[in-house]
C-alpha cells in the first residue's frame, strides 16, 4: 500500500501553532566515585585518566594521523562529574571502546576539545541518565557495537586479540554489531543530548529506549538504529557529520519513545531524522520533530527530511499531558510560526501503521512557504 499526503489533517498553510514537548524523566542513581578506569590494552599508549573532585581528565591514548584511540575497563560518569577528553586540535576522531563487562551508566557531562566527533563503543550497553550532557565541537556516537571498521579493512574492537592492535589512520566505515548488543537507553532530560548545529547524534546497538530523554541537533542529522542479529551498519559521510546506512537484510531490534521523548532537529534549515527498526512505538506525547524553526530561515531554506523504516510495526500512541500543556506524540515536519522556507518530507516504510488516541504524521506550515509531502509505504496496513 502507497500512500502520499501533502498535508494530513487538514492544517492549513500560515496557520497555527506548533507546540513543542519537555519530555519527562525518571531519576537516575549515581554514585560519588569515579568510574573511568582505563586497560591496557594499546600497546604502550594507554589512556591516562587524572581524577579530581568533579572530574576525570582524560589525556594519552594512541593517536594515528587525524584519529585518536582510547581504551577503557569501564566508563561510567557519575551525575556532578565530567569526563574531559583533553585531546589536540589536529585530532577529527577520538574512537573510545570499552572492553570491560559493565554496562556504561553516563549520568554526568561528556566534554571534549576542538571538534573532533566522539565514538563511544561498548557492546554490554549504554545508559544516559537526566542529568547526562554533551559538550563537544563535532558529532556523538552511542554504539553497543562489538567494533569500529575501517576502509583499511581494520577493526577497533571491543572484545580485542591479546597483543598489540593495529591501529589506522584510515575513515570508519562501519559499526560491527555482534549476535547480542547491549541496549540503549537514555533519560536525559531538560536539553538532553545536543550536539552542535549541523552535526550528528547517532544511538547505534541493540534495542533502543528513550524514556522522557530528548535528543536535539539543530539544522544536523540524528539516527537512532536498533539491530537484533549480527551485522554490519555503515558509516557514510553527511554534511558536518555522519549517516548510517543499514542493510535490507539484517534483522532489526525495537526502539521505543515514551513519557513525552522528544528527537529535535529544527533549525532555519537543514536537520534531518532516520529511524531503523523492527517496531517503533511512538507513547505519551512523544515526537520526532523536523522543519524551520519559528522565526527562523530565509526564503531558499529547506528543511531535511525524517525517514522511518520499521520492518514490523510503527505504532503512535497517546496524547501527553506536561506542565505547559497537552501534546500529541506524532511525527512532525513543519515549518513555523514566522517562518521563512519549505519543509520537508515524512517517509515511513512499514509492514502496518497505527495512529490511535490523537496520533499523527503530520507536514504543516504556519509561516511562508510550503510544507512537505507524508509518503507512506505500508506493506500490510494502516489504521
Amino acid at each position: 500500500m502507497y500512500l502520499q499526503i501533502s498535508s494530513i489533517f487538514g492544517w492549513g498553510v500560515r496557520l497555527g501553532l506548533a507546540g513543542v514537548v519537555v519530555g519527562g524523566a525518571i531519576a537516575f542513581r549515581s554514585t560519588a566515585l569515579a568510574q573511568v578506569v582505563p586497560d591496557n590494552t594499546l600497546g604502550g599508549e594507554n589512556s591516562v585518566v587524572t581524577s579530581t573532585d568533579s572530574a576525570d581528565t582524560i589525556t594519552g591514548g594512541a593517536t594515528r594521523g587525524g584519529n585518536l584511540f582510547h581504551s577503557f575497563d569501564s566508563f561510567s560518569i557519575p551525575n556532578g562529574r565530567t569526563a574531559f577528553f583533553n585531546n589536540g586540535a589536529s585530532i577529527q576522531n577520538i574512537l573510545t571502546r570499552v572492553t570491560g563487562s559493565s554496562i556504561s551508566n553516563i549520568d554526568g557531562l561528556i566534554q571534549a576539545s576542538g571538534a573532533a566527533n566522539l565514538f563511544l563503543l561498548n557492546p554490554n550497553g549504554i545508559i544516559f541518565g537526566q542529568n547526562a550532557r554533551l559538550n563537544i565541537g563535532g558529532s556523538f556516537v552511542a554504539s553497543t557495537a562489538r567494533s569500529i571498521n575501517f576502509a583499511d579493512g581494520t577493526q577497533f574492537s571491543a572484545t580485542p586479540d591479546t597483543g598489540t592492535p593495529l591501529l589506522t589512520v584510515s575513515v570508519p566505515l562501519g559499526l560491527q554489531l555482534g549476535a547480542s548488543p547491549g541496549g540503549i537507553v537514555s533519560r536525559a532530560s531538560g536539553e538532553g543530548l545536543q550536539v552542535q548545529p549541523g552535526k550528528t547524534l547517532g544511538l547505534i546497538g541493540g534495542n533502543v529506549s528513550l524514556d522522557g530523554g530528548n535528543l536535539t541537533a539543530r539544522g544536523g542529522r540524528i539516527e537512532l538504529g536498533a539491530v537484533a542479529a549480527p551485522g554490519v551498519v555503515g558509516i557514510g559521510s553527511n554534511i558536518g557529520g555522519f549517516r548510517f546506512s543499514f542493510p535490507t537484510d539484517l534483522a532489526l531490534g525495537d526502539i521505543s519513545l515514551t513519557n513525552g521523548a522528544l528527537v529535535d532537529v529544527r533549525a532555519g534549515g537543514e536537520g534531518s531524522i532516520a529511524v531503523n527498526a523492527r517496531n517503533l512505538s511512538l507513547t505519551g506525547g512523544s515526537q520526532l520533530v523536523a522543519g524551520i524553526d519559528e522565526n527562523q530561515g530565509l526564503v531558499n531554506s529547506l528543511a531535511g527530511n525524517i525517514d522511518v523504516n520499521a520492518q514490523d510495526t510503527l505504532s503512535i500512541d497517546g496524547i501527553g499531558t506536561f506542565p505547559d500543556g497537552v501534546f500529541s506524540g506524532g511525527i512532525f515536519n513543519i515549518v513555523g510560526l514566522g517562518a521563512t522556507g519549505n519543509g520537508g518530507d515524512v517517509n515511513v516504510k512499514v509492514g502496518s501503521l497505527s495512529l490511535t488516541d490523537g496520533g499523527r504524521v503530520t507536514v504543516s506550515t504556519f509561516g511562508i512557504g510550503n510544507a512537505g509531502d507524508v509518503n507512506i509505504d505500508a506493506r500490510d496496513s494502516i489504521s
